[in-house]
């Protein structure tokens, strides 16, 4: 798996939608963005599976439709579930992408911003490998902020305001990434202005 720690965005430079620095793992849970559609957000993630387990390789069984639900009790919770997201940041800062970037992965469930809804219509979906009170590691946030300075380069709709997490779009339903995220280092790392957050209007 490729792994990213301070990348040169050239590095991380995409080409047909995928990014260079990820190992790639296409999943079939994706389809068309609506015509004229621009990407203007990116939805940071949490997840693990089972839940606080990590480097089981499972999240990316999930995301291909190859977990098997009768391995541990959570999954049968979640059998059938059909959802994915463009790129997987691992807990070593490994990159795993399921779906190109131009594509519509089915990431955010029912979610809105801005008074927008169905926010996968317009979105990225970053995962990262954690949980909501575990923190998360150096290496995630720096490959997460390569990332999105990568997509802030190639999708010019996609500023600081459009950085949120799963929380942000869907209130009430979504807490990832969780308290545990430091939102500040990320504004830091991504040079953003001191007090940034996101915008957290559904």
């Amino acid at each position: 798996m490729a792994r990213v720690t301070r990348v040169a965005e050239r590095a991380l430079a995409a080409g047909g939608g995928w990014l260079r620095a990820a190992r790639r793992a296409p999943s079939p849970n994706c389809d068309h963005r609506p015509p004229g559609v621009a990407v203007e957000v990116a939805v940071i993630h949490g997840i693990s599976l089972p839940p606080g387990h990590f480097g089981s390789g499972r999240v990316a069984d999930l995301f291909r439709n190859r977990l098997d639900w009768n391995e541990h009790s959570f999954y049968r919770e979640i059998k059938g579930l059909h959802v994915s997201s463009h790129v997987l940041i691992e807990r070593d800062g490994s990159l795993v992408q399921f779906v190109p970037l131009h594509r519509r992965a089915w990431h955010a469930g029912e979610s809105a911003w801005r008074g927008r809804p169905r926010v996968n219509d317009f979105s990225v979906g970053i995962e990262l490998e954690g949980a909501d009170d575990v923190p998360y590691e150096e290496a995630q946030y720096e490959a997460l902020a390569a990332v999105l300075t990568t997509l802030r380069g190639r999708f010019p709709a996609l500023t600081p305001r459009g950085i949120v997490g799963h929380c942000h779009v869907s209130p009430g339903r979504k807490t990832d990434p969780g308290p545990a995220f430091d939102w500040a280092r990320l504004a830091r790392d991504l040079g953003l202005p001191a007090g940034w957050r996101p915008d957290a209007t559904p």
